[in-house]
């Protein structure tokens, strides 16, 4: 890759990462769209760590509280709102965890697909729309229960498959449990902790069976940065950004996106 293309596929993963319309759709399009290699799997595992380091860096104040309260939790020190907050981030992780082992080499073989994006793109994101039209707003993300847990957490599960967008669908599921858009925001933030984690190092560990050759290190680092630089901007103004509007904007664009799509590759 040249800095141009490293530039471009980190700002994409960096600013799709946590935006509600999907990551993973948008890093199989650009290659699609423009005859571009593949960016490897270095690349790949540098820009997960550029953004899981953003997100543990914007939510650290409240990452430290969360498990101080969680480890209080163990020994007999009470459930607080910040310790149950800390075992709903962790369960909630469970579904999707268990449905990437069982699932992931399936789903990189037969729904890595424009057709599949299109469909996913489109339909769900009328979903997220329903969502926020017909969501009560009513709790933030320390009143969560564990219905709302196993809700949210199977449909974070459904984003393994591409153009679904984890971050969309998990707000989708909070708004339809009744969160208000900023708390559905920032549980899906919380959410991608673990689940970033756990894709990192699964894909940490096949470069570790199967290392590249000729790895370009000064582009895989430009590439972390900007995805981490550009996924902490992204979460600061996509929150402040919904105390002012609502999931609108993000809706259209799925639409004229798969609208797009169809007239590319139909």
């Amino acid at each position: 890759m040249d800095l141009f293309q490293t530039l471009i596929l980190a700002l994409v993963q960096g600013l799709t990462e946590f935006l509600p319309i999907s990551s993973a759709a948008h890093l199989i399009l650009v290659p699609e769209l423009t005859a571009w290699e593949d960016q490897g799997l270095t690349f790949d595992v540098a820009t997960h760590v550029g953004s899981l380091t953003a997100v543990i860096l914007y939510f650290r104040v409240e990452l430290r509280r969360m498990a101080s309260h969680w480890a209080g939790s163990l020994v007999g020190r009470g459930f607080t709102p910040d310790a149950k907050l800390a075992w709903a981030v962790g369960l909630g992780t469970i579904p999707a965890g268990l449905a990437g082992l069982l699932f992931h080499d399936v789903i990189a073989t037969h729904l890595r697909s424009v057709e599949v994006i299109i469909f996913t793109t489109i339909a769900f994101g009328l979903l997220l729309g329903l969502a926020d039209w017909r969501g009560r707003r009513l709790r933030d993300e320390y009143q969560i229960g564990w219905v709302d847990v196993l809700v949210i957490g199977l449909a974070q599960a459904l984003a393994l498959i591409p153009g679904v967008s984890r971050s969309g669908v998990t707000m989708t599921a909070a708004l339809f449990m009744g969160f208000n858009r900023q708390a559905a925001a920032r549980y899906s933030f919380l959410l991608s902790i673990p689940i970033i984690a756990l894709a990192g190092g699964y894909e940490t560990w096949g470069l570790i069976q199967a290392p590249e050759d000729n790895v370009a290190w000064s582009m895989i680092l430009i590439g972390a940065l900007v995805a981490g630089i550009s996924a902490y901007l992204c979460i600061h103004l996509f929150l402040k950004l919904l105390a002012r509007m609502s999931f609108l904007p993000f809706v259209v664009y799925r639409l004229l996106l798969g609208a797009f799509l169809i007239f590319m590759f139909w």
